[in-house]
């Protein structure tokens, strides 16, 4: 990036006095690196609402925040259509810092000193996140997956809750996640779906996972039906799913215990 253009800088933090702290030292090294504070945001959910019409070149983020944390904020990011690079700023050191020494993401300790910042700036614009490394670490940051889901519609960023989604269905290389008013078309895999959210939801046939709170009911199959042993009823949707042989009992099970 020409030394001329300034930067333009998304701070999310949900304490006002670490947001004030980073102005503060983006102002302190402004001859040395010219930016533009273009926003500011108190976690992950108002960071996206505020990059939906707003362009900008990196985030400083917070990783512990309410509502959406920083990692699953920057698993988000990279859906966008021109993603900003990502720096994260947290006053804990245990989320191995070794595992963020790439020129995707740089990872500042509070309090943060106006140097280190500095340093991690003039590695842009080589910063981009990796989803991969993203979404591990944030296993370990929340002891679960993420909160939302993320695709694009139109051109634009949409975030779907995960609390929402009443099943997976895979069709060829998309996923559909189906809400109670709609369905939202996914560039996601179903079994790194079924891996993260395991605890949430239950695999009925090789292209299908459910949520265990939609699940109703069952009914079996006609005996020529080459689709499905049975069928799962969800509440509050008309579609049945189809559910293996081998899926059946389990299945079943979860229902009955429920």
């Amino acid at each position: 990036m020409p030394s001329h253009q300034a930067l333009k800088i998304l701070i999310v933090d949900d304490e006002p006095l670490a947001r004030s702290r980073l102005r503060e030292l983006l102002a302190d090294i402004a001859v040395q690196m010219t930016s533009e504070v273009v926003g500011e945001a108190a976690n992950g959910l108002a960071a996206l609402e505020f990059l939906r019409d707003n362009l900008v070149d990196v985030v400083l983020a917070d990783i512990r925040m309410p509502g959406m944390d920083g990692i699953e904020l920057a698993s988000h990011l990279g859906r966008l259509p021109v993603p900003p690079a990502v720096i994260f700023t947290t006053a804990y050191d245990n989320y191995a810092v070794q595992a963020f020494d790439l020129n995707a993401v740089d990872y500042l300790l509070k309090p943060v000193r106006a140097q280190r910042l500095l340093a991690a700036l003039q590695k842009l614009p080589a910063a981009h996140a990796n989803p991969d490394l993203l979404a591990g670490i944030g296993l370990s940051v929340r002891g679960a997956g993420r909160t939302h889901l993320s695709c694009q519609e139109r051109g634009r960023l949409l975030l779907v809750p995960l609390s929402e989604v009443l099943y997976f269905k895979a069709d060829l290389k998309y996923v559909t996640a189906r809400t109670v008013e709609r369905e939202y078309l996914l560039d996601e895999a179903l079994t790194h779906l079924e891996s993260e959210f395991v605890e949430r939801f239950i695999r009925l046939h090789r292209a299908v996972l459910v949520a265990k709170t939609a699940l109703a009911g069952f009914e079996k199959a006609a005996g020529d039906d080459a689709d499905a042993h049975g069928w799962a009823l969800l509440r509050g949707v008309p579609e049945k799913l189809p559910v293996s042989r081998r899926q059946w009992a389990a299945a079943k099970a979860l229902v009955k215990n429920a």
